[in-house]
């Protein structure tokens, strides 16, 4: 267990502690920033309080006594629930303010895996409960030397099979033979196989007003021809099959043709430089040492598009944390589902992805930006054109 690591961070953020719980394995945070398997059933509950200094403490149910034992400090039991209510202030010994996987107004549902219940029990004990949001991105979200290293050699790979996907929809096309967004969705899975990747799901192939949906999931049976003319979304994000690997996400569009509308050319170009102001707040913020937040970064990117008239059309965050999952637990580009104000901290990922969708057609753009020492930049290829697939 990282004891000094998590008693340090509790001091930075001006807290008490940070209380655990758990009831059935609902919150796989606290396993894995505590960095430990129960050792036995989870059928009820059990709380953990590590405090900013001194000795972390324990309560479990009597029929459950081993399930903190892996864990350093004194356990203490109950059976009935007065005496868990007993336990529990005894376990707090004190404290004011503590953190919890809790999220006022559940603005960051990533965090938000403590029952109301268990806050409001909290709170009737006389203490402040805190959100752990900027502890739980402090042990999930940053990576190691290693999975940066993962993720580039992702990168390289995908990079490479988003080309070999925009140029199998050429040769098909101009072989006049039939091709649909789930066979390229195939196609594309195929490769990842090939080249030693994992993907939880996807990729999203989306040609026209499909790829106004950006969650669109083309079906065998569900799914449409790609034809001349068309505009085509790819949307694909996989890791190393390695463990502790972290993703790659990318979305890129093309015209199955020699000239984009000069609608569709417009739009790509407003959502291409919202992306990059973006990028730029991010780069400059570290380079100039500067405290960022999330919804910052979102705010960036949306002017852009809301100074264009489009902001109606852009209904979806700007990015999202990556790392071990596609959807990391770090701070989110966020000011429109929600107002992130987590901080952007070194060793972390995240996606820039602005999007237009209009109901003939949607463009997305995006790219993984990664935040060093002092330096932040774009992981992989980004693209300044639209892919012509002539």
């Amino acid at each position: 267990m990282r004891l000094e690591e998590i008693q340090a961070a509790l001091r930075a953020e001006g807290l008490d502690g940070w209380l655990f719980f758990d009831h059935h394995r609902r919150d796989p945070l606290a396993y894995r920033v505590l960095q430990f398997t129960p050792g036995s059933m989870v059928t009820r509950r059990w709380f953990y309080f590590v405090p900013a200094q001194g000795e972390p403490r324990g309560l479990a149910h009597k029929i459950e006594a081993e399930t903190l034992s892996p864990l350093p400090g004194r356990k203490s039991l109950y059976a009935g629930w007065s005496t868990l209510v007993d336990g529990l202030r005894e376990l707090l010994g004190g404290a004011r303010r503590i953190a919890m996987q809790y999220s006022p107004d559940c603005a960051v549902p990533y965090v938000a895996m403590v029952d109301a219940g268990t806050v409001e029990l909290v709170r009737g004990l006389g203490v402040e409960v805190a959100s752990s949001a900027n502890l739980v991105q402090h042990f999930e979200s940053r990576w190691t030397r290693e999975q940066l290293e993962m993720h580039l050699e992702a990168a390289r790979k995908i990079d490479g099979i988003r080309k070999e996907a925009f140029e199998r929809v050429g040769a098909k096309l101009r072989a006049a033979e039939r091709v649909t967004e789930w066979e390229m969705q195939q196609f594309i899975l195929t490769r990842f196989r090939e080249e030693g990747l994992f993907t939880d799901h996807g990729p999203d192939i989306a040609v026209n007003a499909n790829a106004s949906n950006p969650h669109y999931d083309p079906k065998q049976d569900a799914c449409t021809e790609i034809k001349k003319g068309d505009t085509i979304l790819m949307d694909m994000w996989a890791k190393l099959d390695r463990p502790e690997a972290v993703y790659y996400d990318i979305t890129w569009v093309g015209y199955c043709g020699e000239r984009p509308p000069d609608r569709y050319q417009r739009v790509f170009e407003i959502v291409r430089d919202a992306r990059d102001r973006a990028i730029q707040r991010v780069k400059d913020a570290i380079e100039n040492k500067q405290e960022l937040r999330g919804f910052e970064v979102d705010d960036a990117a949306r002017s852009h598009i809301r100074e264009h008239g489009f902001a109606d059309y852009f209904f979806h965050r700007t990015g999202h944390s990556i790392g071990t999952e596609v959807h990391g637990s770090g701070a989110n580009m966020d000011n429109l589902e929600t107002h992130d104000e987590r901080r952007v901290i070194p060793w972390t990922c995240f996606s820039v992805e602005p999007g237009i969708y209009l109901p003939e057609f949607g463009i997305r753009s995006e790219v993984d930006v990664f935040v060093g020492d002092g330096e932040a930049r774009v992981t992989g290829e980004i693209q300044s054109q639209i892919v012509l697939i002539s």
